[in-house]
Formats: C-alpha cells, structure tokens, sequence
C-alpha cells in the first residue's frame, strides 16, 4: 500500500495563547475528492496553510509526497505539487495582467514559452476570461478575481487541489464549469466550503472541523 498524498500526525496549533486545533489527524490519498467544512474560525484555512507549510504547527508531524515535512526548504516541492486556491484573491493574484498571473505558475515549473502560450489560452478558454487576459489585475471585479485566482491554480496542472472556498463569488455558470472541470479533469481534492451542495457535487466524502478536531459528517 503506497503513503498517503497527505498525511497529518496529531497537530496542533495556536495563535497566541488560543488553540485552534488540537491532535488533528488526517489523511488525503492520490484520487480521493474531500470536502471540509466547519464553523467560522474553526481552523479550516489554518489546516491548509500548514499543509502548505504557511503556518508551522505547535507539535505533530506532516508528511507530504511520503516525506516528512519540517522546514521552509521541504515545502518548496510541496508549493510545485500541489495547487492552493487562497480564500482572498488578492492573496493570490500580484502580476500586473490577468495573462502574466496565469503563465506565473507554468513558467516557474519549468514551462518553455510556447507551452505556457498553450496553457494560458487553454486555461482562459476553460473559464470564459479570454477577454479578460490583458486586464490590470486591479480593475477586476471581486467574482472575476476569483475565476481568474482558480485559472492560475488549474493552470499549474498539480497532483492534488486545496481550495479554499472556490465557489464563493461565482455565477451560477462558471460554478456549473467549475464543478463540471472538478467531475472530469481532477483526480485529488481537498475542498474547504461552506456551500453544502458544491461539496455534494465535487466530493466523495465530507469531514467536518469542529471543537478543535476533524469528524467524518
């Protein structure tokens, strides 16, 4: 049996002096499609930013790729793998142009031109921004940063997803893109959501983080 993708030993983690979570254990394998919801400030994006190796854990272990993750410089292979879709889209989006923010991720990884060419007109026509593509990021409305924040994820092509809220602020018909982009093209999710019926759509099983702790719902 091989490692999990993901794999998270009895963490915890606090700001300040206020635990968020406590002895968290937790598990994502290669093809699984979880969902994650809970109570505001009940440390769903805190989970996700420590996956990622935002935020360090108080104590537990994370293993990551069948690697056990410590330090700044184990999290760089991380960053490459796996796709983080931020809740805010300013935090995602910081090129001048809907196109640079798109190729930013395909020309880190090593892309040629021509490729993240290939990418960017794939991905823009996926999401319906082709229009989009030469806009400043700041004359974007809130619901266009957000297509075009899950444009620069999809666009890296990870070996799993970690969204954060990825239907909040989507029309109805990109959220049906969306959904239908997540049935047919993504193997490995972990979605955080409070729309209950996105996650019914996407995901095969729900858990929930409450009172410090993870639950299957």
């Amino acid at each position: 049996m091989k490692d999990p993708l993901i794999k998270l030993e009895n963490i915890s983690f606090s700001y300040n002096s206020y635990s968020v979570l406590e002895n968290i254990n937790f598990e994502l394998n290669l093809g699984e499609k979880i969902g994650l919801i809970g109570p505001n400030g009940s440390g769903k994006t805190t989970l996700l930013f420590i996956i990622m190796g935002f935020l360090k854990p108080l104590s537990g272990k994370i293993f990551i790729l069948g690697k056990e993750r410590k330090k700044e410089k184990d999290f760089l292979e991380v960053r490459q793998k796996l796709g983080l879709l931020f809740q805010d889209s300013d935090s995602q989006l910081f090129c001048p142009t809907v196109k640079e923010d798109i190729a930013f991720g395909p020309l880190n990884l090593g892309k040629n031109r021509k490729e993240v060419k290939e990418i960017v007109e794939k991905i823009a026509s996926l999401f319906n921004i082709k229009h989009l593509l030469e806009r400043p990021i700041y004359k974007l409305s809130g619901g266009e940063k957000k297509v075009v924040a899950l444009a620069t994820v999809f666009a890296m092509d990870p070996i799993a997803y970690l969204l954060d809220e990825p239907s909040s602020g989507l029309d109805e018909e990109i959220k049906k893109k969306l959904i239908e982009f997540l049935k047919v093209y993504v193997k490995t999710c972990l979605i955080v959501s409070h729309d209950h019926e996105f996650l019914k759509a996407t995901v095969e099983k729900i858990y929930i983080l409450k009172n410090k702790n993870i639950y299957l719902y």
